[in-house]
């Protein structure tokens, strides 16, 4: 990747990793640039330490980035994508990122092979990550560069998500510390002296057994919406991590027991979905929005408690 610069009034007389820092270049990324890359003023190679003149076509060549994870070929949706970066919508029940239990079936090995197919030449870089059972939109960054300019302050990425949860929570936000649970590797739990997460939620429409809510996200912590919504009594359906699947527990209707297998069936993973992602492009300055459809397993569920509460509500 190559970023391009005219030095006007503003910024001359300055040295070029100052100027670079200026915009948003980490120092180790211009480190590296100037090791591996290149370093040009008016098409020629130069030292980091020279001083900017009014005039001046600036560019740095970031180093070229390789990964050692196994592309392969995973059905990937890419929803936009020009030089700097992609917007993928997640199928669920894909992990992210290849670990011990999933070597070659994440979206990293995805994106490895749309890359090789494509003559991309980078690593994966994830701006936002999404549980595997979690389905939606996704940023994927073609560079480092772009990746640390969302990294640096991730709440100018605004992210909404949908999900179906126990009982009608109405509207409020969730302003909860979050931290690993005792005892747990990768459970999570809100805890005192954890880090600031904040959730904005609001009921959009309720069976009155389960709602559909939209939770607006501050900040980025792992299981965030799962925790938050469990700690304010409402959790996800489904969420086994959470205790979503034990909701049959303490009943002895038979058939409200076999309702809600159905819908375990129907919906075999946490009711959540990334559903949009708006942010300011870090090169071109553009504002831009995505949003994906609520998908086909999480709208059949929300059909079928509709239709429950209806037919009961005529017995």
């Amino acid at each position: 990747m190559i970023l391009q610069f005219e030095i006007d009034a503003q910024h001359v007389d300055m040295r070029l990793d100052e100027f670079f820092y200026l915009h948003g270049i980490s120092k180790k990324l211009v480190k590296d640039s100037r090791n591996h890359g290149e370093i040009l003023v008016n098409g020629e190679k130069q030292y980091l330490c020279y001083k900017t003149v009014e005039g001046d076509s600036v560019a740095i060549v970031f180093p070229k980035e390789t990964s050692n994870v196994i592309p392969v070929d995973i059905p990937l949706k890419v929803v936009y994508e020009d030089d700097y970066l992609m917007i993928i919508d997640k199928q669920p029940n894909l992990a992210c990122i290849p670990v011990k239990k999933y070597l070659t079936e994440s979206l990293g090995n995805a994106i490895m092979y749309y890359y090789k197919v494509n003559h991309i030449e980078s690593a994966i870089h994830l701006v936002n990550r999404l549980d595997k059972e979690t389905s939606g939109l996704m940023m994927i960054a073609k560079s480092r560069y772009v990746h640390d300019a969302f990294s640096h302050d991730i709440k100018q990425v605004k992210r909404v998500y949908h999900a179906l949860v126990k009982g009608n929570p109405g509207q409020g936000t969730v302003n909860a510390p979050i931290d690993h649970a005792e005892g747990h590797g990768t459970k999570r739990e809100v805890r005192e002296g954890g880090k600031e997460a904040i959730t904005h939620y609001r009921t959009i429409k309720t069976t009155g057994e389960y709602s559909l809510v939209e939770c607006k996200l501050e900040t980025g912590r792992t299981h965030q919406i799962r925790v938050h919504m469990k700690h304010i009594g409402h959790v996800l359906f489904n969420d086994e991590r959470y205790g979503g699947h034990e909701i049959l527990k303490g009943t002895h209707f038979s058939k409200y027991k076999q309702f809600v297998n159905n819908c375990f069936d129907t919906c075999p993973r946490q009711a959540l979905h990334a559903m949009t992602l708006g942010f300011v492009h870090p090169v071109t300055g553009e504002e831009m929005y995505f949003t994906s459809e609520l998908p086909d397993d999480m709208a059949r569920l929300i059909e079928k408690w509709r239709g429950y509460i209806s037919n009961r509500e005529l017995e």
